[in-house]
């Protein structure tokens, strides 16, 4: 396994591609769902990649205050490959963008828009519910807040 974390101007065209790939292949093939995945948040992130056999199998998008939420930074995108799910690779993306986050916006908590059936997974490591559910994309999401 590798992980790589890189600013947008620093990915390879590869790099991009296979991020995209992801993403895709997660959030509108497997969950059904035709949303504007490319937002122009991107050229402004972290994008933090995991390898394992030398596929990308997860990634997240990890922004900086007054990108997503005014004073909170963000971690968002969080996907992992259907077949690398067993491998936990999703738990050790958030392990590291936190770590990330931490070394890079200190001063600023996080800030997450949750889908509603992974509430417990981000309350595992110190998310807090904010506000009431809501649709996104015609999915149910929630507002979550780590403090740091």
């Amino acid at each position: 396994m590798k992980i790589v974390c890189k600013k947008f101007e620093d990915l390879s065209i590869l790099e991009l591609y296979d991020i995209l790939q992801l993403r895709n292949e997660v959030f509108i093939v497997e969950q059904n769902c035709v949303y504007q995945d490319l937002d122009n948040k991107d050229k402004l992130a972290y994008h933090l990649m995991i390898y394992h056999s030398n596929s990308l199998v997860a990634t997240t998008r990890i922004l900086g205050p007054g990108i997503s939420y005014e004073e909170y930074s963000s971690i968002g995108r969080v996907c992992t490959e259907l077949n690398a799910r067993k491998l936990n690779l999703g738990r050790k993306a958030m392990e590291n963008s936190i770590d990330l986050i931490k070394k890079l916006y200190p001063k600023a908590h996080i800030k997450i828009s949750a889908q509603s059936y992974l509430k417990k997974f981000y309350t595992e490591f110190g998310f807090e519910e904010d506000g009431e559910e809501y649709l996104e994309d015609n999915i149910p999401h929630i507002g979550m807040i780590k403090k740091l």
